[in-house]
């Protein structure tokens, strides 16, 4: 009896699935509207030039970033379900999930690179007043300990 709900309740996850999914996707279609939205707009006022360009440079970045964090809950879901649901899904090499491990890796990677993009649209917005070195050395320093972890990790 406790051996069937055990194994029934792996599907438990599947909450956690579609909750990722969902936002994954929710994300992905905001992204395209604002991708969509700022490109008319830009053509619309003609802000190609100065200032406008700037503007222009960090509402894309702010996009991808979207994107990037549309990856992150998709790969989250991927991951769970191959886990926990199904591990036959057809899937490329490079995102097959086997363990938590290979889930951690995965989203590591873009956490990481989540931070890269978020740090240059500080850089691009700077004023000349805020201290950026502060914000970019603690930055720097999270990358640094995630790019370490990640090859311990890989080295056992």
């Amino acid at each position: 009896m406790i051996s069937r709900l055990f194994s029934f309740s792996r599907y438990l996850i599947g909450i956690a699935v579609l909750g990722s999914f969902v936002a994954a996707v929710i994300l992905m279609v905001y992204g395209a509207a604002e991708l969509v939205t700022v490109t008319i707009a830009a053509f619309a006022e003609g802000t190609f030039s100065g200032k406008g360009a700037k503007t222009l440079a960090l509402s894309y970045i702010e996009i991808v970033d979207l994107f990037l964090l549309a990856t992150v809950f998709y790969i989250i879901a991927l991951g769970l379900y191959e886990l926990f649901i199904d591990n036959t899904i057809d899937v490329p090499q490079w995102l097959e999930i086997r363990t938590l491990d290979d889930l951690k890796y995965k989203l590591l990677g873009v956490v990481i690179v989540v931070m890269g993009v978020l740090f240059l649209g500080q850089v691009v917005t700077w004023d000349g007043q805020r201290d950026l070195l502060g914000y970019g050395v603690g930055v720097a320093a999270v990358i640094v300990a995630l790019t370490f972890f990640l090859r311990q990790q890989t080295k056992k």
